[in-house]
């Protein structure tokens, strides 16, 4: 579900470049286009996932996401060379997974990167 959520408007509202749904939060490297904020684009994806993940859990009322997120802007190639690293060794890092190819919520799992 939370994949969907953040594919859904991949090349439309911004392009994703490397992604990673952790059991507990999401790391996201992407690039908003024009006409599109990136609050806005975290909000949109927080609000249809929460919706959906308290339906499924049969939860009303309750808080899902953070309130707030964590962003910074990549400076330069090896700042991003740095960041798609990272998320995508994530699950590698948090014992989940031998190497980032195995996780299946990851954008290095449907990629050659």
């Amino acid at each position: 579900m939370m994949v969907d959520a953040l594919t859904h408007f991949d090349g439309q509202r911004y392009n994703l470049l490397a992604w990673c749904v952790m059991p507990n939060h999401v790391h996201v490297l992407t690039q908003p286009l024009p006409g599109h904020a990136v609050g806005d684009v975290v909000h949109s994806w927080k609000r249809f996932s929460a919706r959906e993940a308290n339906r499924q859990l049969n939860r009303v009322g309750q808080p899902f996401w953070a309130l707030d997120y964590y962003d910074r802007c990549i400076r330069h190639e090896a700042h991003f060379e740095r960041a798609r690293n990272y998320i995508h060794r994530n699950p590698v890092k948090a014992g989940l997974c031998a190497t980032p190819e195995q996780w299946p919520w990851s954008s290095a799992a449907r990629t050659n990167k």
